[in-house]
């Protein structure tokens, strides 16, 4: 397995033994799970790792995605995942990240199809699930990249699209809004780089983030201010 070298914008000094790691989940897609991505495994799983390394904070992070879901599902699952998480004496987790709704917005049978999620529907689905998570402990969200929307149809089926991508973004980051939950745009920081920049990150697919992808959108993250403030956060034991 390869381990995760941390670059030097991540090498941060943390006193060992000083207080306890944080207990962190992370939900979602097939964008928290990792897929695209043999070799390193995601976002998600280059950062657990990188945080079980001897000089950084320790923290424990689950990867909770599963390939498919919507945010009807996560919804459904939050909780549970939440109160199995908390490992020693019954204790829950200090944070939940966020990153659910590309699979919403796809069209569905042919590119003019009716969403996966109608979008009303989407609009009160993610209200619920903000709120539900809001209601456990502090929450980040983080953004859906954009699809290569020349691949389309995603398994024959699913027709993805930037217009259906940036609605459905839109309507989460104003719900995030609202919530105070801090939402990181990935969709338009992707965007903004350019349709050559974007296509050397995408798998064949056109959906997924490949080994280079993810690693841009690991750093994305890191640099995100509302995460690196947990870069070296430790509970007090």
């Amino acid at each position: 397995m390869q381990t995760f070298q941390a670059t030097s914008s991540m090498q941060l000094s943390v006193p060992p033994n000083q207080c306890q790691p944080l207990k962190i989940i992370a939900l979602g897609d097939s964008l928290v799970y990792g897929f695209g991505d043999p070799e390193r495994g995601g976002w998600v799983e280059q950062l657990r790792r990188w945080w079980m390394l001897p000089d950084s904070p320790g923290h424990v992070l689950y990867n909770l995605g599963v390939r498919g879901d919507r945010t009807q599902q996560v919804a459904q699952r939050l909780e549970v995942e939440f109160r199995h998480r908390g490992e020693l004496r019954n204790r829950v987790p200090d944070l939940i990240i966020l990153s659910v709704g590309v699979n919403d917005s796809a069209r569905l049978t042919r590119p003019n199809g009716r969403n996966y999620t109608d979008f009303a529907i989407f609009e009160s689905e993610i209200a619920s699930l903000l709120d539900l998570a809001q209601q456990l402990c502090p929450v980040l969200f983080v953004g859906m990249v954009p699809v290569n929307e020349a691949k389309m149809a995603f398994l024959d089926c699913f027709y993805y699209n930037h217009a259906e991508q940036y609605r459905y973004k839109t309507a989460t980051q104003i719900a995030c809004s609202k919530r105070q939950i801090p939402y990181l745009d990935i969709f338009q920081q992707w965007m903004e780089r350019g349709e050559a920049w974007r296509l050397k990150r995408l798998s064949e697919d056109g959906l997924h983030p490949n080994t280079l992808g993810y690693q841009a959108l690991l750093e994305d993250v890191l640099n995100w201010k509302p995460l690196a403030a947990y870069h070296s956060k430790l509970r007090s034991s």
